[in-house]
């Protein structure tokens, strides 16, 4: 694929920048146990893994009709209890590095709503990105565009100049109704452009391997 146009590349966070697996299954699960229900089942994870918080609740407690009980037990466990559980993907420094380096824009597309500052502060990538744009900063979260439209009127770009890298359906769609060039990340049964195992493919994709 070519990829000569490209002059942003946007990160999902959720199973890209980080393996949240640990850490999401920790926080639902709390969740479920205050309300007596038994822990994520593998089919709820891959679920809620591309959703908002918001969402996931709604799926979780479908049965419930009000379900301010759940959003308050939500924020007294406190979502950003569980970044320390998150793990940092490796390679993301050495590309966010050298996507500076080349002059490549690089930003956040995210579904996260209110912990992404936080994320980035507790692994110290507050410097890292021109933009990160979470759930709480548009209408419609991702499998809408509308998260990749606001980078594209931010930094005046059409959709063939940028790279999307993601690792759910949620990605996949978001990117499509974008017209974005679309990288799945260890996620190969994805339609994309691209197919990742690891930073170092992006890297190598673009040209940037070596500062």
């Amino acid at each position: 694929m070519n990829l000569s146009k490209i002059k942003a590349v946007v990160f999902d966070c959720d199973g890209v920048m980080f393996d949240t697996a640990m850490a999401n299954r920790k926080f639902y699960d709390q969740i479920l146990d205050h309300f007596n229900k038994p822990p994520l089942t593998d089919t709820q994870f891959i679920q809620v893994h591309m959703m908002t918080v918001a969402d996931a609740v709604s799926y979780l407690f479908a049965e419930m009709t009000d379900l301010n009980p759940v959003f308050q037990c939500v924020k007294q466990i406190g979502a950003h209890n569980f970044i320390p559980y998150m793990e940092i993907a490796h390679g993301l420094v050495d590309l966010l590095t050298g996507l500076k380096f080349h002059g490549y824009i690089r930003a956040v597309a995210t579904n996260r709503t209110d912990t992404m500052e936080q994320v980035l502060i507790h692994y110290g990538l507050t410097d890292q990105f021109d933009m990160v744009v979470t759930a709480a900063d548009v209408k419609n979260p991702k499998p809408h565009p509308e998260p990749l439209e606001k980078i594209m009127d931010r930094f005046l770009l059409s959709p063939d100049q940028i790279l999307f890298v993601g690792d759910s359906m949620y990605d996949q769609q978001a990117a499509r109704a974008a017209g974005t060039v679309f990288a799945a990340f260890r996620q190969p049964a994805l339609e994309a452009d691209l197919y990742a195992r690891a930073m170092a493919d992006i890297a190598s994709a673009l040209g940037v391997a070596d500062k």
